[in-house]
């Protein structure tokens, strides 16, 4: 094993030894789940400010939280590291048969469609294609998910405009079901039409995760702009009217072009 590599899992191994640190000792697979979400969405963000340098510390961060479970793992007598590495190392060698075998796929797709092949297989895939995708993925990731599984088996439009006909279908919906005055109803008619809006961003390749996240930024980056044009402007926004805040927004996105 690798010099450094190892000196990191002596290092987890201390501190959760009797002369260790008080709260690594204390952690569990279970209290430690919010810090490896953490630790993954902090990854993405740097990977999207293209930041190099915080995306090696951020792998770092990541691959301390795998070496943690692992550790904690192995106190239970359940594995170790080298298990988990041993694992995922036959798995990637018997899911790229066209790698390290002799089959042949020359598509990205045929390539996805084996690796269903290889999870039946293996026990992951049984009376449903959407078996095996999380729970827990944020609702958008897994409305990606179910869509491009169900894909795989023809289960798809035939074009982008069919989905844009859908879209608008279920944003005629949300509006009668406002008129209804019925929240469930408006709820079920919105969670359709963000499952439309999925759908049309799958089709074009698009991870609706990142499209989101992007704009979120983007406004965040506005608003804060604005306030600061207010503050420059000596106004308050709880005392600007909404025409006067959308002129301030107009001015932002001018600049931007």
């Amino acid at each position: 094993m690798d010099e450094k590599f190892q000196k990191l899992i002596e290092i987890m191994e201390t501190l959760r030894s009797e002369k260790g640190c008080p709260w690594d000792r204390v952690q569990t697979h279970d209290t430690l789940k919010r810090y490896l979400l953490e630790e993954t969405y902090e990854l993405i963000e740097a990977i999207e400010k293209k930041d190099i340098n915080g995306i090696k510390e951020e792998l770092g961060d990541l691959l301390l939280q795998i070496v943690f479970h692992s550790q904690i793992a192995r106190e239970e007598g359940n594995f170790d590291i080298n298990d988990v590495i041993d694992t995922i190392s036959k798995k990637m060698i018997g899911r790229h048969p066209h790698v390290f075998g002799n089959a042949e796929f020359k598509t990205s797709e045929e390539v996805l469609n084996q690796w269903d092949e290889r999870k039946k297989e293996e026990g992951k895939l049984c009376s449903s294609i959407l078996e095996g995708i999380p729970q827990t993925l944020t609702a958008l990731l897994r409305a990606y998910k179910i869509q491009s599984r169900v894909a795989r088996v023809g289960f798809d439009w035939e074009n982008a405009d069919g989905v844009i006909d859908k879209i608008k279908e279920e944003l005629n919906e949300v509006e009668e079901a406002i008129k209804s005055g019925r929240k469930s109803e408006t709820e079920e008619e919105i969670g359709d039409l963000l499952f439309s809006i999925v759908n049309l961003a799958r089709f074009f390749k698009i991870d609706p995760e990142t499209a989101l996240r992007k704009t979120n930024r983007k406004f965040e980056e506005r608003f804060k702009k604005l306030e600061e044009l207010a503050r420059e402007k000596g106004k308050n926004l709880k005392e600007m009217n909404l025409s006067e805040m959308d002129n301030l927004w107009e001015d932002i996105k001018n600049k931007e072009l």
